[in-house]
């Protein structure tokens, strides 16, 4: 590996992630809070490793696929320690291990907290609501950095990635293919990031001019585009009771969920680009279907049809389904059929190339086809029969790649839930906290549901599931190729 580059590029993040805590240091200034110095002494560190590093490394070689899969995982493991360093040095989060799992849920937009519970942590009785403004910041901002992708926003803003940004793009973004809106990488990664950042302004202007204040509007537009779930308030969305809040958010992670090269189409003027794909049609009649089934369970359930039970029904639906985590109800109140069909979301996730998590519609899309064209193979043993999603022929190798994927995405859900279970955790917690980490979802159930936190997990648990949410928010391979043996010799 070209060990050069690789540090060169690590302590360019370190930089970035420095010159970042600035606004988070102006906010704790401003309130007066006592998270400052935590701010700032982080913020050293990250210079005093980063530029010196920088400064040495900087000649910069092409880069390999090797050094692709090593440079991804190693900048998000990276990013989330940093991410920790003002939790754990302010005393916000005075446990190293909580203070992780806190960065690695932000910075992989999965959304799962380990703050809420007074037991634990007895300076916080009022859960998140005690948490600092600047520290509330933070939170929200390392999901929004997280959302697009680290390894995205380098190769948009820095040009020390223009040579090997295809195998750093293709090994980060989300999706069995990595869609390229433009011939060279580098617009590519421009046009996503303008976007995202485009509609996340839009975000917060509506949901200030729906009456929500602005650093709350901040706050939660942050962790809505990102599909990654964190509030600032311990009854999430439900906080503030306000139906166009509510569908002010729904929109926005329905959009969240959509790839974002569909996105830009329509910005530019092919807006009809949404309704001939595939993906999307899937994926908007996913959420019909469910919406109106969880709908018609819940009102059935308590003999009420009102519109706040349908509200509930699709913030709670588009939620799940995205992979964002944002909850208006307490899921867990409502039947066991609308419980599985939560269970059911947490593997499906988004579209391919959007922020959600999860397995990815279009994969799920690639082994229906699979089954079905394996069927038809079994009585026309000659026939060449293509695969295709809508006109677009599969390749082989995106369906060996599909199917790989799937296996070690239930293999690793299967033994993640077996490990859980040997820590006295009961079966239903240990099945949603599992499909929750590696989907970044947050919310599980059981113990670990939309009202609850992962505060007392033993700690081995949380390691695991910070394992967990990097594989999931790096689609497994990029992370499980560093452990071939073929990748070290």
């Amino acid at each position: 590996m070209n060990i050069r580059t690789i540090l060169n590029i690590l302590s360019a993040l370190l930089v970035i992630l420095g010159v970042s805590m600035v606004f988070p240091s102006a906010i704790a200034y401003g309130y007066g809070e006592n998270d400052l110095d935590g701010f700032l002494r982080s913020m050293l560190i990250c210079f005093v490793f980063g530029i010196p590093v920088w400064l040495i490394t900087r000649k910069n070689r092409k880069l390999t696929n090797k050094d692709g899969f090593a440079i991804v995982t190693f900048t998000w493991i990276t990013a989330a320690l940093v991410g920790a360093l003002p939790f754990y040095i302010s005393g916000v989060i005075p446990n190293f291990t909580d203070a992780f799992f806190e960065s690695m849920s932000g910075v992989t937009t999965t959304g799962a907290s380990i703050i809420g519970s007074s037991v634990t942590l007895p300076h916080l009785p009022n859960g998140i609501e005690s948490l600092p403004h600047a520290t509330l910041y933070w939170r929200s901002f390392i999901q929004w950095i997280g959302g697009m992708g680290i390894i995205v926003f380098y190769i948009a803003i820095l040009p020390l990635l223009g040579v090997g940004g295809v195998q750093l793009f293709k090994a980060e973004v989300p999706g069995p293919v990595a869609d390229k809106i433009r011939p060279r990488v580098r617009e590519t990664a421009k046009i996503l990031w303008m976007v995202y950042l485009g509609i996340t302004a839009t975000q917060i202007v509506l949901l200030v001019i729906s009456g929500m204040p602005w650093f709350d509007a901040v706050c939660h537009s942050f962790t809505t585009m990102p599909t990654g779930g964190f509030s600032i308030k311990n009854a999430s969305i439900g906080y503030y009771n306000s139906a166009t809040i509510q569908y002010i958010i729904i929109f926005f992670m329905f959009l969240a969920g959509i790839n974002f090269s569909l996105h830009f189409h329509a910005l530019t003027g092919n807006v009809k680009s949404y309704f001939r794909d595939k993906e999307f049609l899937a994926y908007f009649g996913i959420i019909l279907v469910v919406a109106f089934l969880i709908f018609s369970s819940v009102s059935a359930g308590v003999n009420e049809w009102s519109e706040k039970q349908f509200r509930d029904s699709l913030f709670q639906t588009v939620s799940i389904l995205t992979t964002t985590g944002f909850a208006t109800a307490d899921y867990e109140l409502w039947s066991y059929f609308v419980q599985f069909m939560i269970l059911f979301m947490m593997f499906v996730g988004g579209m391919g190339g959007s922020t959600g998590g999860g397995m990815k519609i279009v994969r799920l899309m690639l082994l229906f086809k699979y089954a079905a064209t394996e069927t038809r193979r079994m009585l026309h043993l000659k026939a060449i029969i293509p695969i295709r999603i809508g006109s677009r022929n599969i390749s082989e190798d995106v369906i060996r790649n599909t199917l790989g994927f799937f296996l070690f995405y239930m293999s690793i859900f299967a033994i993640t839930t077996l490990v859980l279970t040997t820590m006295n955790i009961d079966l239903e917690s240990a099945i949603g906290a599992a499909a929750s980490a590696i989907g970044n979802i947050g919310p599980g159930l059981g113990a670990f549901g939309p009202t609850d936190n992962y505060a007392l997990l033993p700690a081995f648990g949380k390691w695991m599931l910070c394992f967990c949410m990097l594989l999931g928010r790096l689609e497994i391979f990029t992370i499980m190729v560093l452990f071939s043996r073929t990748f070290w010799k």
